[in-house]
């Protein structure tokens, strides 16, 4: 049997911890959740509408 890999572990703790406080962060300042796109609706111009075929 293999022995746990506590370091691991407690990295991937860590991580976690320290993602879940950044986006705590972005939330209290207003920011967007999601850097790389902040606001999807901004993808659609606000001219055109769509509609279904």
């Amino acid at each position: 049997m293999a022995k746990p890999n506590y370091s691991f572990e407690k990295r991937q703790r860590d991580l976690a911890k320290k993602a879940k406080k950044e986006e705590k962060r972005l939330r209290k300042t207003g920011a967007p959740a999601n850097p790389e796109n902040p606001e999807p609706a901004a993808a659609q111009p606000a001219g055109e509408v769509k509609t279904a075929p």
